[in-house]
């Protein structure tokens, strides 16, 4: 049975940091592209980070760039996204997912975990 499980979602105040992580069971995550989601509330679902798996390329929203930085850690199964410099505009559920494919292009997402809340407030 494959289960993603994410966990780290906090509140913190605007320029703080977090770091979610993903673990992931049923499956080896190293050959497969993962990735990072957001979704605020009354929004659509937003892209916020894709990294391949063989290529380690990463394609990170540019709402994020330079703040965001995902990871893994194929010994432990499980994915990262450290979060610095937050902004109240990225209080969002966030959500860790994995694709069937070594690369973030092409090949829709299948594996989602359940989401951690995030909210970034004064």
């Amino acid at each position: 049975q494959v289960q993603l499980v994410e966990s780290g979602g906090d509140l913190v105040q605007p320029g703080g940091s977090l770091r979610l992580s993903c673990v992931v069971s049923g499956f080896t995550l190293d050959r497969y592209a993962i990735g990072w989601f957001r979704q605020a509330p009354g929004k659509v679902r937003e892209d916020v980070v894709c990294l391949s798996s063989t290529e380690g390329k990463t394609y990170y929203a540019d709402s994020v760039k330079g703040r965001f930085t995902i990871s893994r850690d194929n010994a432990k199964n499980t994915m990262y996204l450290q979060m610095n410099t937050l902004k109240p505009g990225d209080t969002a559920v966030y959500y860790c997912a994995t694709k069937p494919s070594y690369y973030c292009s092409g090949y829709a997402y299948n594996y989602w975990g359940q989401g951690t809340q995030v909210t970034v407030s004064s």
